[in-house]
């Protein structure tokens, strides 16, 4: 483990966490919105503040454009967030989780997508244990691993439609 880094946002640029075989993808809410999170059983309603996390795990690595779609989705459009059950078999096809609130916790022992509770976000073993936040203009990343590398994405999630003549 290395501590506690600090890593300074740059304008709404996200920021990638990689390491050897797996990401984080995170960014801030710019905006106060409720997020709906959907169950088996219930719908809860949770409030995203500006300044909370938005963090999307890929456990296994993959494609980081998915990854944007889904960050975007959620922070962005407000879509809703699925928690399955825990027996659920589409748990181990999901490449990509995603929780929002003030303080994340990083957790390798929980089923993909199945938690309700947005302090808690599965990744892989090379995160678990690492806690990140937002301190003003820095995202603060606790019990920080070794091995692990800092970037951020230029990003337009905005397009210019162009009408045609047909």
């Amino acid at each position: 483990m290395t501590g506690k880094i600090r890593i300074p946002f740059i304008g709404d640029m996200p920021v990638v966490v990689k390491g050897s075989s797996s990401f984080l993808l995170i960014n801030r809410a710019f905006e106060k919105f409720p997020l709906m999170i959907e169950t088996d059983t219930e719908e809860i309603v949770q409030g995203v503040y500006p300044g909370d996390l938005i963090i999307v795990s890929a456990p296994e690595g993959g494609d980081i454009l998915p990854a944007l779609f889904l960050l975007e989705l959620v922070r962005t459009h407000h879509l809703p967030v699925i928690a399955l059950p825990k027996t659920h078999p589409a748990g181990k096809r999901l490449s990509y989780v995603i929780s929002a609130a003030e303080k994340i916790e990083m957790r390798c022992d929980i089923k993909r997508g199945t938690h309700p509770e947005q302090n808690l976000l599965c990744s892989a073993d090379e995160f678990t244990g690492m806690t990140l936040f937002a301190d003003g203009e820095e995202l603060v990343i606790e019990n920080a691993r070794d091995g692990i590398s800092v970037s951020c994405i230029q990003w337009e999630s905005s397009f210019t439609e162009k009408k045609m003549n047909v």
